[in-house]
């Protein structure tokens, strides 16, 4: 059975692509890092690691939008493209879990 196709990403600039994808390598690695969830310290560390290249990344590719002229962050086509790319599931897990109700 195929898996069901994923509707197309809008049109985004190469830029805006990139900020997109280093957006949810950060996002993944905080996920990893969430204390709230469960883990190991180690798994935690290397994320923790990761993170510091993975924010460079990112503010590289916001760098370079500002330097293209791209000024403008346009909200709602880049939300399409995080929804399209799994985004609620990832920064999901940056939040704390539901409340179980004991301490």
């Amino acid at each position: 059975m195929l898996p069901p196709e994923l509707p197309p990403l809008p049109a985004l600039t190469r830029a805006e692509a990139e900020v997109i994808d280093r957006y949810l390598d950060v996002v993944d690695l905080l996920g990893r890092i969430n204390p709230g969830r469960a883990g190991d310290t180690y798994g935690g560390l290397r994320a923790a690691q990761a993170l510091v290249g993975r924010a460079t990344a990112l503010r590289d590719a916001l760098a370079l939008m500002h330097r293209r002229g791209e000024t403008e962050v346009h909200a709602a086509t880049l939300a399409r493209a995080l929804r399209v790319l799994d985004g609620e599931r990832r920064t999901a897990r940056v939040g704390l879990p539901p409340h179980t109700g004991s301490r």
